[in-house]
């Protein structure tokens, strides 16, 4: 029989406050090991709960690109200049569906792929539901080498991240629609802390250890920072709800602000996944990606 919401709620909450407990000791008596198991954390991806939805798209070229010898799998609907969507940390190709219609009607050739750990694509370097941003970024370049130069891409929440990552080191593309985006890691090392109750000995153990698990420095992904070593910023459009309870929408205003040429739609009532299937958000980006997009943008 299947468990009751409020049981399920519950059981989590036991779990949690277990781990709060755990990490409280380790943070006075053992913050190495309790920075190990911090990290380990950190770079795992939360279970997929989405579900399958009732779609009428047509039938897609499904496709596999390798990388360090790991598959990935993606789908490809259409012809004419390419929008590559890209799904965010623990999520899938699938969420960006609602996108393909309007896209193909728009005589765009529409690309998406799982990432390495998500989906049907293989497990990444870390192993089983372990990725890392430079991971994704990776996944992206191989998937565009297979499937032609992009003249957009639209990523969600921390795809954004894996996408920037891409394009500083030297992945071209027209534009670009950052949906909810994750632009700067580094205050949710906070917010973790915080919601899994240990302090800053395991917190700086545990950005050390990310980052040399990662090989590159937490600066590396701080978008806002990172802006003026692009030589030509692409136009950028970014759609964020202030009430999003998953990524931070001073985010967005972070990158607008210094991103040359931004629009920051401002929209209410989404928060972080319904605006992937939200009609005026869709048309507002279909429209952005219009070679007379100009005369599109919307600034909220």
């Amino acid at each position: 029989m299947a468990l009751s919401s409020s049981l399920k709620s519950t059981i989590v909450r036991v779990k949690l406050f277990g781990i709060r407990t755990i990490f409280g000791v380790l943070e006075r008596v053992a913050p190495g090991i309790g920075s190990q198991w911090a990290e380990r954390l950190w770079l795992t991806l939360p279970r997929y709960r989405g579900t399958q939805r009732p779609n009428a798209l047509p039938l897609a070229e499904t496709f596999t690109v390798s990388v360090r010898g790991r598959r990935i799998v993606g789908r490809a609907w259409g012809s004419g200049p390419t929008v590559y969507l890209v799904h965010g940390w623990g999520g899938a190709s699938s969420q960006l569906e609602a996108f393909v219609p309007a896209l193909l009607d728009a005589g765009h050739r529409v690309v998406t792929f799982d990432a390495l750990s998500h989906g049907d694509s293989a497990p990444g370097s870390l192993g089983p539901r372990r990725t890392t941003i430079p991971e994704l970024a990776d996944a992206l370049a191989a998937v565009v080498a297979a499937q032609g130069r992009a003249h957009a891409i639209i990523a969600h929440s921390l795809g954004c991240a894996g996408v920037f990552y891409a394009i500083r080191h030297g992945l071209p593309v027209d534009r670009l629609v950052f949906l909810a985006p994750m632009t700067q890691p580094t205050p949710y090392t906070i917010l973790f802390a915080a919601r899994l109750g240990f302090g800053e000995r395991i917190s700086a153990g545990m950005r050390d250890r990310v980052a040399t698990r990662v090989g590159v420095p937490w600066t590396d992904f701080d978008i806002p920072n990172l802006v003026d070593r692009l030589p030509t910023p692409p136009p950028l459009l970014l759609v964020h709800d202030p009430r999003d309870r998953e990524t931070r929408y001073a985010d967005s205003l972070a990158v607008r602000k210094v991103w040359p040429g931004a629009d920051l739609v401002t929209v209410t009532d989404l928060g972080h996944w319904r605006i992937l299937r939200d009609p005026s958000t869709i048309e507002r980006s279909v429209a952005f990606l219009a070679p007379t997009a100009d005369s599109a943008r919307q600034v909220s």
